[in-house]
């Protein structure tokens, strides 16, 4: 016997108890993405224990531990959105997540809304737990040390993910006045580097960054509406401190996220 979920056409077979116990955390997030990533998790789950999936002839799909028919195939190790069986609501896949407290974040300090959200599109893709291989964290990427410096004491948190990443972006936009490419190339590869080369950084994951925000977010949209104020320079000391000043630094370093 088995249950289907009301959810979705997919159909769960009873079988022995995979044996993956985990505590949760809940955070408070759209219901829609809760939804999707409990059953990210539990397709994930099925996968690591060795499952199967079939679909029959009314195109419910069947995903077992302990399979019963020969039509069954075994899951690969990929996701069901990259293998293509798994299909995402329209309304999930494509639609920015956060847009009100991106909307209102960016006019309070400035920055067009649509620049804002198509760095978070770029850098996370609208997930606020996204960890990168350094250490960058939320929906805008934050480093643990850029998020401290900016008071964001919980970078999970996507308000506050939000509301650090714009002030930082803030800050490059006037540091580079007039140059959104060069803010963005700061924002990606750090001020050092933009600094270093005196432009966009010769690294093509910086490169097609840039390019892939200034396509989302619309060249022909001031990224800015602010009138821009005097150029602020801010480096960090060997013993750790964090210095800001309208004086040009006189070492540059490579700052790289």
């Amino acid at each position: 016997m088995g249950r289907r979920s009301p959810a979705a056409h997919f159909w769960f077979a009873s079988g022995p108890s995979l044996g993956y116990v985990r505590p949760t955390v809940l955070r408070p997030v759209p219901i829609a993405l809760l939804l999707l990533l409990a059953f990210s998790w539990v397709v994930s789950e099925v996968e690591a224990a060795g499952a199967f999936r079939h679909v029959d002839e009314e195109g419910v799909t069947h995903i077992t531990d302990t399979p019963n028919d020969p039509r069954f195939r075994r899951i690969s190790g990929f996701s069901g959105t990259a293998s293509g069986w798994l299909k995402l609501p329209q309304a999930v896949a494509g639609s920015p997540a956060f847009s009100q407290e991106i909307r209102e974040t960016a006019e309070r300090h400035g920055v067009n809304p649509a620049l804002v959200e198509a760095v978070i599109r770029v850098e996370s893709a609208f997930n606020p737990w996204a960890v990168s291989p350094k250490g960058a964290r939320g929906l805008m990427q934050l480093m643990p040390r850029t998020a401290y410096a900016l008071g964001v004491r919980d970078s999970f948190n996507p308000r506050q993910n939000i509301e650090g990443g714009v002030r930082h972006l803030r800050y490059l936009l006037d540091r580079y006045p007039g140059n959104v490419p060069l803010a963005l190339a700061a924002y990606n590869a750090g001020e050092g580097a933009v600094d270093y080369y005196r432009g966009i950084p010769p690294y093509a994951e910086t490169r097609q960054y840039v390019q892939k925000v200034m396509e989302r977010s619309g060249s022909a949209q001031p990224a800015v509406k602010a009138e821009p104020i005097q150029l602020i320079y801010r480096w960090e000391d060997a013993d750790g401190t964090l210095t800001f000043s309208n004086v040009p630094p006189t070492t540059r370093v490579k700052d790289g996220r």
